[in-house]
């Protein structure tokens, strides 16, 4: 069973939009893209391209989604007042008629989650069952393609998550899942918890980039206090340094210590493991490889 008409992607010009509008465009289904800038819009075969500015533009975003059954709803970027951008959007999207939204959340999402931005995805779920529209929830552990990154160019993992654990979940994963959610209205009413293979600390990470770059990586369990100093000076704004610290702390709480088996059920195939993503991705961990 497959929707008929073009599918709405929003966020198609980062990294998950952008990998969801390729795979549509390679099942040869229509798709209208809703952007901020068209000139970062993927150039794809049975592609329009929408702009919108952002999602407080509640009247714009009405125009752009009009005449759309199912719209891939991505989240904003981190901001202040996320949630207000996200009851725009929705909101937008009622009054355009949609029928159903498929929203990229995230795992462990709840009202008093220690992850402070899981929050705004909870209350984004909770609005979106308000309007009574069709929804597919899809809500994704921490992204596989990040791990290298929380290593600094001095092969150092520093954060505050204990010897906590997580299944991190590869883009591509979740662009498979959310081509299998958007397509087959079976789905709706579903919530899916997108994780990696197995559930990994720290340590393993260190262990794993340490292997492939060649260069000693090793994990700094940080407290609370010296998460924040250590932070102090990107100068970001206090909601951020708090998102960041605590995408941490929930680690060590055990709050995203989950493995599903959503990859392998809905996209068919096993999700990738961090060895299997670095292998396929040298670029990740370039700036740890000794000169």
């Amino acid at each position: 069973m497959t929707r008929q008409g073009p599918i709405g992607v929003t966020g198609a010009s980062g990294e998950v939009g952008g990998r969801v509008t390729r795979r549509i465009a390679d099942r040869g289904l229509a798709q209208r893209l809703v952007v901020r800038d068209a000139a970062r819009a993927p150039r794809l075969p049975g592609v329009e391209v929408t702009v919108a500015g952002d999602y407080g533009d509640t009247e714009a975003m009405t125009e752009a989604l009009a005449g759309l059954e199912t719209v891939f709803l991505v989240p904003a970027s981190e901001d202040a007042d996320r949630m207000r951008l996200h009851r725009s959007a929705v909101d937008a999207a009622v009054a355009a008629g949609v029928e159903r939204i498929v929203y990229l959340s995230f795992l462990a999402a709840a009202p008093e989650a220690t992850f402070t931005f899981a929050r705004d995805h909870y209350w984004t779920e909770q609005h979106i069952r308000g309007t009574g529209l069709e929804f597919t929830f899809l809500r994704a552990s921490q992204y596989l393609d990040w791990v290298p990154v929380f290593a600094s160019a001095e092969g150092v993992i520093a954060g505050p998550a204990g010897d906590g654990r997580v299944a991190w979940v590869a883009r591509d994963d979740i662009a498979d899942v959310a081509l299998v959610a958007l397509t087959d209205p079976r789905h709706s009413g579903m919530t899916y918890d997108m994780t990696g293979p197995e559930s990994h600390t720290l340590s393993y990470a260190a262990e794993q980039l340490s292997a492939f770059s060649g260069r000693p990586v090793t994990y700094r369990v940080e407290t609370l206090e010296q998460a924040y100093a250590s932070r102090a000076s990107y100068g970001a704004p206090q909601f951020e340094v708090d998102g960041w610290v605590t995408s941490y702390v929930a680690v060590a709480t055990g709050e995203l210590d989950v493995v599903s088996g959503t990859v392998s059920e809905l996209a068919g195939h096993r999700p990738q493991t961090l060895p299997e993503f670095l292998a396929a991705n040298p670029a990740s961990y370039a700036h740890l490889v000794p000169s």
